[in-house]
């Protein structure tokens, strides 16, 4: 039997599991799921007879190395900053390897080594990054062998709710780590590219600078820009591009309305709050507003950010409960981010019926025989249940098909890479599309950018 192991028993892991228990007969595969929490890895594995469950605690490295030595390709789903350790151990003991995660430059450095032993460490193979690099890469690619040359691409892409669970007046709910949303686009200046000029937004603008789109079947969306969309000039290969702007999805509104805690610095994680612990919802709002001895916490709030009472951004507010007097935060020496976040789980966390969606849109701008064109692509996925969540299968499939390709040798070339490469984007979509993730493609006019879908210039 061909062994995989799979380190880390997350939420995405069910899906990534479950795809390779369907293919052990016919495949001949040993599944090993390994876990800090043997729990969650025997959960994983059940009682199949081609899976097994494994405690494993990365940090213990004889406990690790003896993991990756018995098997044939290595799936880390640890948090990023752990890969590392794993990716050592598969080089060492000449063992392919699996993440979905961004390549670090430490993951980066290893690439030399890799090549030379004929290895593949393949990354960035989830959806976002993964599927947006493979969605992309298929039709640009394709632009570029029918003789046409790259004007104009834009991406962007949204763990949202799905509309039969969009019950709040945000239209959003966590569907995903809920830490990355409330500390989103901090840590560096948004970067990016429209009509040959560089852009620029800061963190204290970017939820004020949104663009809109609409999916066919699913009405309007808002996109904010992501931090860095230069550095994909070089990584698919767009140095002559005019716009390249890539960006996060949400419902229309939501931005305007999360700039409120943006502006009061309530999504600020780089000091602690005294006494947070005991701090109630009322009194961590009024930390970020001025004293006084007449007015009440909610009349400082709308002043200092000149919301009317009949504004829809103050109902908003009014249902998160922020101005409860009696719920406590509850955390030890929490940020001003972890406090906001506990208090929005408290209404933003999926419940057992909820499902949500996955929505990714590239519009794609070209010249061919000196005519301009335009190709707009959108994919919407939306989850089964809880297990099975939209994000769940578009973060573990890929991984999945990656893995077996690469046992296989349908997918061979050496090196730390990402999934831009016809022999890996191609096999992958396919099966993809299999199981009911597939993109819808449409001609447009070509306009370049339209600068009247910008918001707050």
């Amino acid at each position: 039997m061909r062994k995989i192991l799979i380190i880390g028993a997350g939420k995405s892991t069910s899906v990534l599991t479950e795809y390779l228990l369907k293919k052990s007969t016919s495949e001949d595969l040993q599944i090993t799921i390994g876990d800090l929490e043997i729990g969650n890895a025997t959960k994983l594995a059940g009682d199949h007879p081609r899976a097994k469950a494994l405690t494993l605690d990365i940090f213990q490295k004889e406990e690790r190395e003896q993991a990756v030595k018995d098997a044939d390709i290595v799936i880390s789903m640890l948090p990023a900053r752990f890969h590392i350790e794993v990716a050592r151990d598969c080089l060492r003991f000449g063992k392919n390897m699996v993440t979905a995660s961004y390549i670090s430059d430490e993951m980066q450095d290893l690439d030399k080594e890799v090549k030379e032993k004929g290895l593949v460490f393949m990354n960035e193979i989830g959806v976002d990054p993964g599927i947006d690099h493979m969605s992309a890469m298929q039709v640009i690619d394709r632009i570029r062998e029918e003789g046409g040359k790259m004007l104009l691409f834009e991406s962007f892409t949204g763990g949202l709710v799905a509309p039969e669970s969009d019950t709040n007046l945000w239209n959003y709910k966590f569907t995903w780590n809920p830490r990355n949303v409330v500390v989103a686009g901090q840590g560096g200046v948004a970067k990016f590219l429209q009509e040959g000029k560089f852009k620029y937004i800061p963190y204290n603008r970017l939820f004020r600078r949104t663009e809109f789109l609409e999916v066919k079947n699913y009405g309007k969306f808002e996109v904010y820009a992501n931090r860095n969309s230069l550095k994909y000039k070089s990584i698919y290969g767009l140095n002559d591009i005019l716009t390249l702007y890539r960006g996060t999805i949400r419902r229309v509104g939501f931005s305007r309305a999360w700039n409120m805690f943006v502006q009061l610095g309530m999504t600020d994680d780089s000091y602690i709050m005294e006494n947070s612990k005991e701090m109630s919802y009322r009194d961590f709002v009024n930390s970020f507003l001025p004293y006084s001895p007449t007015d009440s916490v909610e009349l400082k709030f709308r002043h200092n950010l000149k919301i009317d009472q009949d504004d829809i951004m103050w109902d908003k507010l009014l249902e998160l409960d922020l101005f409860n007097p009696n719920k406590k935060v509850g955390i030890k020496k929490a940020t001003p981010a972890q406090m906001l976040q506990k208090i929005l789980m408290e209404k933003w966390s999926l419940s057992e019926e909820d499902k949500d969606m996955i929505v990714m849109y590239h519009k794609f701008g070209y010249e061919l025989n000196g005519e301009k064109k335009q190709i707009d692509a959108t994919m919407v996925h939306i989850g089964e249940d809880q297990t099975r969540t939209a994000m769940a299968r578009t973060v573990g499939l890929p991984v999945a098909i990656a893995a077996l390709k690469i046992l296989n040798g349908t997918i061979s070339t050496p090196g730390v890479q990402l999934p831009i490469s016809k022999e890996v984007y191609d096999p992958i979509l396919k099966e993809l599309a299999e199981n009911g993730i597939t993109f819808r493609e449409e001609e447009k006019e070509y306009l370049g950018y339209n600068p009247f879908g910008e918001v707050g210039n």
